[in-house]
């Protein structure tokens, strides 16, 4: 299964823990951030491939219908300026719409792969900078990502496998890159899913090393273990892994719970976390993906 379509069933799960009222205020939060010239806004409600591609999730999380000119605003790129980022955004997003308008590829697919085949790092990953010497668990994860939701998988997906391994920590969990070997939440689950993408066994330490990123007042989870301040990335992703592997989430259920309801807004968003004063639809994304898992 594609890593997008994982998460967005979970996703899907959301609306019956938020009722019917804060699910549309929800959805209307994420109408507000579509831009006339298509697509839909970032932070500075520019608009914007990544943050249409959480849209674009949101909206088929909560089942509502997807705005009628987003083809078009796909068609107005040219993959071979785009970094690794944005090209994976729309390759996800050509998934996207044509699995919703139940058609052929919105678009041709091969100069898509193209451009993120360039960034294939020297060590077998993928690395956000073209001719990089090592990869990052966050660039493999976007690259094998972009693969699986055509049902396909990278090529040579054994240089991703021998990237990852070398970003696995001695106490458990990975680092993003071998520069800053500390291992966070973000990375680890970017780890994990491709990992499982790859049928390669996950290693043991994972579990324990997302558990010890719990904050122990807060109720949600921060990035690393001792950061001050839990974040809802962090919380989502943390969940995610920890449901990926069949780890228990009962007694996760109402601190997290607890915690994100103070990140959501009247307005329909979420806040990325206590420090963060704009909303916007990536973390509304995340606060789906975290409760859909809370539901169960």
């Amino acid at each position: 299964m594609s890593l997008r379509l994982e998460m967005l069933q979970v996703a899907r799960l959301a609306p019956a823990l938020l009722g019917e009222e804060a699910s549309r205020r929800i959805e209307d939060f994420v109408r507000s951030t579509e831009r006339p010239e298509g697509g839909f806004g970032d932070r500075e409600g520019k608009p914007d491939l990544y943050y249409t591609s959480f849209a674009v999730d949101a909206l088929t999380a909560l089942r509502a219908e997807l705005p009628s000119g987003l083809i078009s605003f796909l068609g107005s790129f040219d993959p071979a300026t785009l970094d690794l980022v944005h090209v994976c955004a729309l390759t996800r997003l050509a998934s996207a719409i044509s699995a919703q308008a139940a058609r052929e590829p919105v678009m041709a697919l091969e100069p898509l792969f193209g451009r993120i085949e360039s960034h294939r790092s020297a060590d077998g990953g993928y690395q956000s900078e073209p001719g990089a010497d090592t990869g990052s668990a966050y660039a493999c994860f976007l690259a094998c990502g972009a693969y699986s939701d055509h049902h396909r998988l990278p090529q040579k997906p054994e240089g991703v496998a021998r990237c990852l391994r070398a970003l696995e920590q001695t106490g458990g969990g990975w680092a993003n890159d071998r520069q800053f070997r500390i291992a966070n939440i973000a990375s680890t689950a970017a780890a994990t899913a491709v990992y499982r993408l790859l049928r390669l066994p996950v290693p043991r330490g994972t579990e324990p090393f997302i558990r010890s990123c719990l904050h122990p007042a807060a109720g949600g989870f921060v990035p690393f273990p001792g950061a001050p301040l839990p974040d809802l990335l962090s919380t989502a992703v943390g969940l995610h892994t920890l449901d990926s592997v069949q780890a228990g989430l009962t007694y996760l259920r109402e601190p997290c719970l607890d915690f994100i309801d103070t990140l959501w807004t009247a307005e329909g968003g979420f806040y990325g976390s206590w420090e963060d004063d704009t909303l916007d639809v990536e973390y509304t994304y995340y606060g789906l993906l975290a409760l859909g898992h809370l539901s169960l």
